[in-house]
């Protein structure tokens, strides 16, 4: 999914009065999330090796999200529930935020599941 459908698609579902610019900041912090806490902690062949990832811009609108279908809708609850924190609407917040819960928690267990943990050491003795 790109940044546009993404948006596009929470506008559709939820509208709302924000601008592209804060819900691309929205994601771009949720892919820094995946990002550091998913994509660097894992195994990766060496001709998948992720690029570093350095956030979003309105001139991504393109670009592709780190979370493949059909795991999407991660996106989905997320701008939901940024949209209802930001509008204050905190019951309506708790329900999207528990719902962006599970749905990050299921991306985060396929992810596990497919792509080896790296291992770390730090130091052995005997």
């Amino acid at each position: 999914m790109k940044l546009q459908e993404a948006i596009a698609r929470t506008d559709k579902l939820k509208p709302n009065a924000f601008s592209d610019e804060e819900k691309v900041n929205w994601l771009s912090e949720l892919d820094g999330q995946i990002y550091k806490e998913l994509v660097l902690t894992h195994c990766h062949p060496p001709d998948e090796q992720p690029q570093p990832f350095a956030g979003y811009t309105n001139a991504d609108m393109d670009h592709e999200l780190l979370v493949p279908f059909p795991y999407t809708n991660v996106y989905d609850y997320w701008l939901q529930s940024q949209i209802d924190l930001n509008n204050g609407e905190l019951g309506k917040y708790n329900n999207s935020t528990q719902l962006f819960n599970t749905a990050y928690q299921t991306y985060s267990d396929w992810y596990t599941r497919t792509h080896m943990p790296k291992r770390r050491v730090m130091e052995f003795r005997m």
